[in-house]
């Protein structure tokens, strides 16, 4: 059974999605680490970019920052930077054995588990504003111009539309009343139901 775990361990590709303050990326870096899988983060990668760019993206909180803001604006007018980022994450898709953490994967590579964690303005607001340091006014604003500006991106990149269209997942969980550990465990227990579980059946036979 082990063995079988760690054959589908190299092949299974988990991609999670969702809005900033819903906790994608704790999920996936979770996920990664417990199934012993590669992570890549489409922001981290965006973040590497703005570097060379001249920004210095350090802080946590450089996403809702004056300066991450800015990177922004300038994505807006330079589509490349996605366009960058989305060619080598689907590189490492391809290769199996990782966990995205993505706004678009879900949409562009169809043979993944894809997962998208739903929450509501007022609590990702409220997250947000705890972890920065900042006011919830300030906060709430921040994360209203990110999401307006990264789903116009993605609109003109590609034409779909995000928190519109859902279909490409295969996972929804609403984060609301949940923490970051219940989080992990609905997913961690579906991914093993529906994914684990039947690789070794289908292994068998």
């Amino acid at each position: 059974m082990e063995g079988r775990r760690r054959q589908a361990s190299n092949k299974i590709v988990i991609c999670v999605a969702g809005l900033p303050g819903c906790g994608k990326s704790s999920l996936a870096k979770r996920l990664a680490e417990h199934y012993g899988l590669k992570y890549a983060s489409g922001g981290e990668a965006l973040k590497a970019l703005a570097a060379e760019a001249g920004y210095r993206p350090t802080n946590i909180g450089w996403w809702e920052s004056e300066e991450g803001m800015k990177f922004l604006r300038q994505r807006m007018e330079d589509l490349s930077f996605d366009k960058k980022v989305d060619e080598e994450l689907l590189k490492l898709a391809k290769g199996g054995g990782i966990v995205l953490d993505s706004w678009t994967m879900p949409w562009l590579f169809k043979e993944g588990f894809n997962v998208w964690l739903e929450a509501s303005l007022s609590v990702r607001v409220k997250r947000v504003a705890k972890r920065d340091g900042i006011s919830y006014e300030e906060a709430a604003a921040l994360v209203k111009d990110k999401e307006k500006g990264t789903k116009s991106i993605y609109e003109r990149l590609y034409g779909f539309r995000i928190c519109e269209d859902y279909s490409p997942f295969d996972l929804i969980v609403d984060t609301d009343l949940l923490s970051a550990e219940e989080v992990f465990q609905v997913v961690r227990s579906v991914v093993d139901s529906l994914i684990f579980r039947a690789y070794a059946s289908f292994t068998i036979l």
